[in-house]
């Protein structure tokens, strides 16, 4: 029997993948504003939000500036020191599990598999994949930062996986400034 060259994402991850998520929730440790990984936080309760804070902002006679970030090649560029760090102090993962994710981080192989075929195997020294079911995960940990960030300039930021929502509402008279802060 041929072995496959190309083997499809194991058990372990989805089992890793649940558990981290399971920690996250549990510890309340998810931004409030993410919509993704987690139950009632959906692409819906996304838009929703979204767009009942700038129908609002319409209803009370304000602008409303709307910003949309698509951030997955931040997959690519995910230093792992740096977030193997924030995985042990910002979200408490330490011990047996903190060793698994640099292993899991260290020396990643990428190839890929079309039609029945697998490319040739490339190193990887940097970024998480974004098409596996950790890869999201542990890029939105990675840079939920950023939320606090833009709370900090007086915005309001809305994630959903790799996806960033930036809006903010000022009178009329005001909307070149605002759409600079933007």
């Amino acid at each position: 029997m041929l072995k496959n060259p190309c083997p499809l994402p194991s058990f372990p991850l989805l089992l890793v993948a649940h558990q981290l998520v399971e920690h996250l929730n549990l510890w309340r440790l998810l931004p409030d504003l993410q919509s993704a990984y987690r139950a009632h936080h959906s692409t819906e309760t996304a838009v929703l939000r979204v767009m009942s804070d700038i129908l609002d902002a319409l209803d009370r006679g304000d602008f409303a500036v709307l910003t949309l970030l698509d951030l997955s090649a931040a997959f690519d560029t995910v230093d792992h020191t740096t977030l193997l760090r924030r995985l042990q102090i910002t979200y408490g993962i330490t011990d047996t599990a903190l060793v698994w994710f640099a292993s899991y981080l260290h020396e990643r192989k990428l190839s890929v598999w079309y039609r029945g075929s697998c490319s040739t195997t490339a190193s990887l020294l940097r970024g998480v994949p974004q098409r596996s079911v950790l890869g999201p995960i542990l890029s939105l940990l990675y840079t939920a930062d950023l939320l606090g960030l833009i709370e900090g300039m007086d915005l309001h930021p809305h994630l959903y996986a790799d996806n960033t929502q930036i809006y903010g509402f000022c009178a009329p008279d005001e909307v070149s400034a605002l759409q600079q802060h933007i």
